[in-house]
């Protein structure tokens, strides 16, 4: 039973609203001044406190600056005969719940309380009910969608669906799982029938990381725009979705679409492309000084600042630009004090938090406790964006003028199913890819891509193909293979075919 704790100099007069919210079956204990409130707040279990504003001895301002010292989670509504500004502000300012005009009738008391007390329960339900009832139109979706854009839809249902649910009690949650899981089986066999289609000669094709540049940048810049271009590694759009109300502060989001990924969905291949405007392939044929193969040791992202310069002279566009790859907090600080003397109308950062934070979930037994599922990840990463100079970053682009293009290279999986493969020594490391020789693999849930060169990936040698894992997979070697089963479970990992991982964020913001 809910405990309310009503408090006011004329309680004898309250008895019909009590009765009344006894009969709802909530239990009312009183008090007729502010030292007595104080002390029942601080004896008794309490759901919630009315407190009259207009009280002899302590007033309703004292007595809460009070009650918010002894028990500051405890949801307080004043009640008050005035409506004088300063009044609210002081009340609002102690951070009450709610507030109450009088004369208050029992319908505003019980609404009040639903709201403060149980509104958790009633969203959930709400929310439970509402799944329930779009349950078989998902279902729909996944069965008959043939297109990108119909999948693009898939998953940003689903998306909406997962942070929904999220912070409720719900019973729904495995069900969103199962369905997801469906989703993302449907989704690889539509990738696997369609991802080669798409490199043959006049083939229509969705926009990939290597038109990100030319249709999302360049005609803006052409359009006289000052422009930071912000590339989140590993950013996936649920993440998005997380961060948005806080960039909605000091942005108006102009454009918000899921761009397809290019095969692997690793760094190495999509942010490359994303910078040079190439495939894989085609930059390692005509930079090669600037493309790192696989099995070499050297950083795979270190030409990123050339790649463009090679993707702004092969369009012929003269623009200056400035290049910042952000690793450490003290460092986006420092570029953020310059941003104000920046002559360059294209500006270029790249972000690299969440891909650290990826990876130190799986290396770290503290942060895979932290970072349990989807919906922690999602709250680390809000966490992070909200406390961290990066905030701050975004901020002070809006306040000096500049429209934004925001993106990824690709997202990440939740992955709990391992696949044995059997390659030679020169195979790269990747979970959720590999490239080499002879590749045997013991799943049929795979996509295998035997010419490389015809999707615009480099060869290393003649016989060299990709295969990457579907749905939820990883792979594993024979060898110690229960070991790393159980160490790579349950981590978030890329390179592999899954809606989160090839189908993300390309957001166009400008300054509020």
């Amino acid at each position: 039973m809910n405990r309310i704790l009503w408090a006011d100099d004329e309680i004898d007069l309250l008895k019909p609203y009590i009765l009344y919210l006894k009969e709802k079956g909530y239990d009312v204990v009183t008090a007729n001044n502010g030292q007595d409130a104080i002390d029942l707040c601080d004896d008794t279990t309490l759901d919630i406190v009315f407190l009259d504003e207009n009280m002899p001895g302590l007033s309703g301002l004292e007595t809460l600056q009070e009650i918010k010292n002894i028990r500051p989670e405890l949801p307080v509504v004043m009640i008050t005969k005035s409506e004088e500004e300063n009044i609210m502000d002081e009340a609002i300012g102690e951070k009450i719940a709610d507030y109450l005009i009088k004369p208050v009738n029992p319908s505003q008391i019980l609404m009040c309380l639903k709201k403060h007390i149980h509104q958790r329960e009633i969203v959930s339900e709400h929310t439970n009910r509402s799944y329930r009832e779009e349950f078989s139109d998902i279902s729909y979706m996944i069965d008959t969608a043939q297109t990108l854009d119909e999948w693009i839809a898939v998953h940003k249902t689903l998306t909406r669906w997962d942070i929904s649910l999220q912070d409720v009690d719900s019973s729904m949650k495995e069900m969103l799982r199962m369905q997801r899981e469906q989703a993302n089986a449907a989704f690889s066999k539509y990738i696997i029938r369609n991802y080669e289609d798409w490199f043959l000669p006049d083939a229509e094709r969705p926009m990939m990381s290597q038109d990100i540049m030319k249709r999302a940048v360049f005609p803006r810049l052409d359009n006289g725009e000052k422009l930071f271009f912000v590339v989140i590694d590993n950013f996936r759009y649920d993440q998005w979705k997380t961060i948005q109300p806080l960039l909605s502060e000091c942005f108006n989001i102009v454009d918000e679409t899921l761009y397809t990924t290019i095969l692997p969905t690793a760094t190495q291949y999509a942010r490359n492309s994303i910078f040079s405007g190439l495939l894989p392939l085609y930059i390692q044929q005509m930079f090669p000084d600037l493309w790192v193969d696989e099995e070499e040791e050297e950083g795979k992202n270190l030409n990123e600042k050339d790649l463009i310069q090679t993707n702004l002279d092969r369009f012929r566009k003269h623009y200056d630009f400035s290049y910042f790859k952000v690793n450490e907090s003290d460092y986006c600080e420092k570029i953020t004090r310059h941003f104000k003397g920046l002559s360059s109308p294209l500006n270029v950062v790249v972000l690299n938090f969440i891909d650290m934070l990826s990876h130190s979930r799986t290396e770290s037994k503290m942060m895979r406790e932290l970072c349990s599922d989807e919906a922690a990840y999602r709250s680390l990463t809000l966490s992070w964006f909200k406390h961290s100079p990066t905030y701050a970053m975004f901020k002070r682009i809006a306040e000096l003028g500049y429209t934004v293009v925001l993106t990824t290279d690709h997202g990440t999986v939740r992955v709990n199913n391992p696949v044995q493969i059997i390659g030679d020594k020169k195979t790269n490391t990747n979970l959720r890819y590999k490239v080499g020789k002879s590749l045997n693999c013991n799943s049929k849930n795979v996509f295998e891509i035997s010419k490389p060169l015809n999707v615009g990936l480099p060869c290393p040698n003649v016989s060299s193909s990709y295969v990457f894992c579907t749905n939820n997979d990883f792979f594993g070697y024979p060898n110690n293979f229960n070991y790393y089963a159980q160490y790579y479970r349950d981590t978030f990992q890329h390179g592999g075919i899954s809606m989160e991982e090839m189908l993300v964020p390309l957001v166009t913001m400008t300054p509020r």
